[in-house]
């Protein structure tokens, strides 16, 4: 099903995606009280504000020569100082990119489970769209900085230990590719099984 011709059909799906998933964490922060994305420009449906080329470039890279579909966009930037409590609100922030996945893979469960008579094009391209989503939803629950993960981890954190935790943002990434080359067996063992309850979860609640 790795063609060149279904990657095609799935690349409006996955810009949207991507830009639904910045677009939410832009949403939430500005209306929690922060204009930072909106004097970014990052409050817009238009993916050019929202993708990152060497991010989109690895959707194609691991489409064709893996089994594990993943990039990743640019980033909202936020400024947690303009919030009146910077923990929670974050938090709130985080939560609403992942959010917005799932509630896509939802619709394409729902298309796929509801509507008859889909070509087989149209199936190929709704399952991979309902597994791309599942996969970006779990991928920035990771609780690792600087994904999504790691800023609802942190509401619950103290302050001082929270400023310590939001430090190792720029190190965040670079600690978990380490860690997914050093135990992919065990990572993906972990996020496979995420994946699947995740994905059963969906299909029952549109009655599948």
């Amino acid at each position: 099903m790795n063609d060149l011709e279904t990657f095609l059909y799935l690349l409006p799906v996955l810009l949207v995606s991507l830009t639904l998933h910045e677009l939410a964490h832009a949403v939430v922060a500005t209306r929690l009280g922060d204009p930072t994305p909106r004097d970014q420009g990052r409050l817009t449906l238009n993916p050019i504000a929202h993708i990152d080329p060497l991010g989109t470039a690895m959707f194609a890279l691991t489409y064709f020569l893996t089994g594990f579909i993943f990039g990743w966009a640019k980033p909202v930037l936020v400024d947690a100082r303009r919030f009146r409590r910077p923990k929670e609100s974050m938090a709130l922030v985080a939560a609403a990119g992942p959010a917005v996945n799932f509630l896509i893979a939802l619709g394409c469960a729902a298309i796929g489970t509801h509507v008859d008579n889909l070509g087989t094009r149209t199936v190929d391209v709704l399952e991979l769209s309902f597994e791309l989503n599942i996969i970006l939803g779990l991928f920035n629950l990771i609780p690792i900085p600087p994904l999504d993960g790691s800023r609802i981890v942190g509401a619950v954190m103290s302050n001082a230990t929270y400023a310590r935790w939001a430090a190792l943002d720029q190190y965040g990434m670079l600690a978990l590719f380490a860690v997914i080359l050093l135990f992919q067996d065990e990572f993906f063992t972990l996020f496979q099984s995420a994946f699947d309850r995740s994905a059963d979860v969906m299909i029952r609640i549109v009655g599948g």
